[in-house]
């Protein structure tokens, strides 16, 4: 029986690994634009569009940061992430862990303040639309371990607002051991740990090794290729580690949607789930990701709830938040069940 879109965009699901900048779609940045009086070279949201294209981690890189450069207010901080929270609610999404950089926007002269507090209001306001929002500062790899340092330094007065870091970018020659102390004091200061391990890349394997044994993560972004090791895998799925996996995203980047390794994991028993990681770019919210998966690994119903499950599981939500949330997964399946019957 095929799974229907109604399942799929229905279907109660946390996201855990979005990256808000990474929402930015053509008709928001060309707004902002005009808002800023900033001339981008693109007059239509057809041109911005076709601006949005990449095949590989490199060249997404080269397109994704330079958008960024209409995002300079609070308020503009706060329309890109409330328009990414309306979204995600029409896909279902109950729980979100959001991922910002603040260094893309502070070495342009941003204030810090303005990208914290511009997200965090829109993260309040999400409840408005029926999502529970929380916000994870991530340091650009591809910067300084001494600029991470003083990141965390100038977010620390807002912590309130952050419930995590965690580290992206540009994952080559930059391995997270570099970034150990910065980490270290971020769980000093209450913060919960994750980190990229992007898919394929030079050392992937030593480089999920250093998190999970050195780092000390509750979970790795992306990070299908522990498959290759039988007994790391293992060893993160006595842990419980979580795997924030984006097949679509998967798919530009390298050409693969990664299937057969998310799949792998999940058949394992591993805390793997199903995320849009920059869905403006890569065109696919959320639930799209869990309509493209079950069409090309062909999983069932169940699965996808149990990717869901696990979504939950792997968030840092209380035990209490987290069965109340298992437990509308359980009834929505329910009910499903009984309509196609």
């Amino acid at each position: 029986m095929s799974i229907s879109d109604a399942f799929t965009t229905g279907l109660p699901k946390a996201e855990l690994h979005v990256h808000l900048e990474g929402t930015l779609e053509p008709e928001l940045k060309l707004e902002l634009a005009r808002r800023n009086g900033i001339d981008i070279g693109q007059s239509s949201v057809e041109e911005v569009r076709a601006t949005y294209e990449f095949d590989s981690l490199t060249s997404f890189l080269a397109v994704y940061y330079p958008a960024m450069e209409v995002l300079r207010t609070e308020q503009d901080f706060h329309d890109l992430a409330a328009a990414y929270f309306r979204r995600a609610a029409a896909d279902g999404v109950r729980h979100v862990e959001a991922f910002f950089d603040p260094q893309a926007h502070t070495s342009r002269g941003v204030p810090i303040a303005d990208v914290i507090l511009g997200y965090a209001r829109a993260a309040r306001e999400a409840a408005e639309v029926g999502v529970h929002a929380q916000l994870i500062l991530c340091f650009l790899r591809d910067h300084s371990a001494e600029s991470a340092v003083e990141t965390l330094a100038a977010a620390l007065p807002y912590s309130e607002h952050i419930i995590g870091v965690g580290l992206d970018s540009d994952e080559r020659d930059n391995p997270p051991e570099k970034f150990a102390e910065v980490f270290r004091t971020a769980r000093e200061h209450g913060l919960r740990l994750t980190m990229h391990c992007d898919i394929d890349q030079v050392g992937s394997i030593d480089n999920i090794r250093t998190v999970l044994r050195e780092i000390g993560v509750e979970r790795i972004d992306h990070g299908t290729n522990i498959v290759e090791d039988p007994a790391l895998l293992a060893e993160a799925i006595e842990r419980g580690i979580g795997f924030t996996t984006c097949p679509i995203s998967n798919s530009f980047v390298t050409n693969d949607m990664k299937a057969s390794e998310i799949v792998q994991l999940l058949r394992a028993g591993a805390r793997v789930m199903l995320n849009s990681d920059d869905p403006a770019y890569f065109g696919g919210y959320v639930a799209a990701n869990y309509r493209a998966l079950a069409e090309h690994a062909g999983l069932t119903r169940e699965d996808l709830a149990q990717l869901a499950t696990n979504s939950f599981d792997a968030s840092w939500l209380t035990d209490e938040e987290k069965a109340r949330y298992k437990a509308e997964v359980e009834a929505f399946v329910a009910a499903d069940s009984e309509s196609t019957t």
